[in-house]
């Protein structure tokens, strides 16, 4: 028993020869009292006397030890991730270091080369400056890339940083907004101007055969991590592989670079609804972006278009196969397939390289409502990546992909008809070219 019992069950005592002097054992000849008096003295003795005892016989709780989230992290960063270590590597040891080595170290650090890392920093401290953040700016860019790059959780980089964790959130939250908002309309363009247009469908060209090909579209599913208990119609996040997710629609010129970036439906839908829903699929429907650049193939004007797989409507300005299975078609029809999946290879490439590159999209770790603008940011930095020739890392495999062709809609079957048309004259174009070599 506890030795603070054995003091209360003493004093108890004490107590009960005080008021019932007649029953103690060290009475005095002079005291007595009526027999109500002690009757209640006994009874209230008995009475406590038995809750100790029942108290006594219960195993005392173990008491917790005194935690608060600031309790469980480090005083202080561990030393390589301190500003410190950071300063040193980015200013005293950067320049003694052979470029290769350099950039390898910062890479398996940060994802990227240091040169285009000084770059994002360049474009986005006079932002972060404004935020009046206490951590310097590039110190906080390399601890979002690092989070972006190897998928690593708050409380990872709380530990690792000797930071709260609702402050990294604040500053990743910070860091993928400006480059979703600040750096996206630098790095990701359509190709409208005449010299970029007549650089990407030559590029396509070599690769598919086909004529005026100004990209290639494809969507794919985010994995979330987890989806809120609150999450309105959380089933729709699911996707047709049985994960939580959000769809990435992405358009890649020939090197991989995207050029056009739509994040807005949950996982559950289709890509050619998807598509609809895009500024992107306005935009083309409605002509506010007309390529000028058309060339004559067996007397029809073929202006540049994109390609996508069978889960994407047909269309003037969007062709896709014949089928998925090369099943009911003739010879000029399985040519054209083959050579639009040809073109079809480098938006694939692209989302996994994508995924590869930033593994936080392997998976992703934030909140929902910052879902969006954390796969947007990832995507200018793939662009940044691609611009300067980084390395390709090993890539992340993608589900393979079956469905049917969506149905026309009332609106698009003007779009339609010509699309028809347009891709029965380059499957054309493309099987007597191969039938003359």
């Amino acid at each position: 028993m506890d030795q603070s019992f054995f003091m209360m069950l003493s004093n108890l005592l004490h107590l009960h020869d005080y008021l019932d002097p007649t029953t103690s054992t060290a009475v005095s000849s002079f005291a007595a009292a009526d027999a109500t008096s002690a009757s209640s003295a006994q009874l209230l003795f008995c009475t406590i006397a038995t809750v100790l005892t029942y108290l006594a016989s219960q195993p005392f709780p173990k008491k917790a030890a005194k935690t608060s989230s600031s309790s469980s992290l480090p005083a202080k960063p561990s030393p390589e991730f301190s500003v410190a270590a950071f300063r040193a590597l980015s200013t005293e040891h950067i320049w003694s270091m052979e470029a290769p080595i350099r950039d390898a170290q910062w890479r398996s650090l940060y994802g990227l080369s240091y040169p285009v890392f000084t770059t994002i920093v360049e474009k986005l401290k006079p932002y972060i400056t404004q935020s009046q953040l206490s951590l310097p700016s590039d110190y906080a860019v390399a601890m979002v890339l690092s989070r972006l790059a190897h998928g690593l959780s708050l409380k990872t980089l709380a530990s690792r940083y000797a930071l709260e964790p609702y402050l990294i959130s604040k500053i990743t939250n910070m860091v993928t907004r400006l480059l979703a908002t600040k750096l996206y309309p630098e790095f990701i363009k359509i190709p409208v101007s005449r010299r970029r247009l007549i650089e990407t469908t030559q590029g396509f060209q070599e690769i598919t055969s086909l004529p005026n090909v100004c990209g290639a579209i494809d969507t794919t599913p985010i994995k979330l991590h987890k989806l809120g208990q609150d999450t309105v119609n959380s089933s729709m996040y699911y996707c047709k592989h049985g994960f939580p997710s959000i769809l990435l629609q992405v358009v890649a010129d020939q090197k991989k670079i995207f050029w056009d970036v739509c994040v807005k439906a949950p996982g559950g839908y289709d890509d050619a609804t998807h598509f609809r829903d895009s500024l992107l699929y306005n935009k083309l429907i409605s002509g506010d972006v007309v390529w000028e650049k058309a060339v004559n193939v067996q007397g029809q004007p073929v202006r540049p278009y994109i390609v996508g797989d069978w889960c994407f409507p047909l269309l003037s300005f969007l062709l896709t196969p014949y089928t998925y299975n090369r099943t009911s078609c003739s010879p000029a029809q399985n040519a054209f397939d083959d050579a639009l999946m040809k073109g079809r290879r480098a938006v694939e490439e692209a989302i996994c390289l994508l995924k590869g590159r930033w593994k936080i999209l392997q998976d992703l770790n934030v909140g929902l409502n910052h879902a969006p603008q954390t796969i947007v940011a990832c995507c200018v930095l793939h662009n940044l990546c691609q611009i300067a020739r980084e390395p390709e890392p090993s890539s992340w495999k993608e589900p393979e992909e079956r469905g049917q062709p969506p149905r026309v809609l009332e609106n698009e079957k003007s779009f339609y008809y010509y699309g028809e048309s347009l891709r029965q004259t380059l499957a054309n174009e493309v099987y007597q070219r191969l039938s003359s070599n």
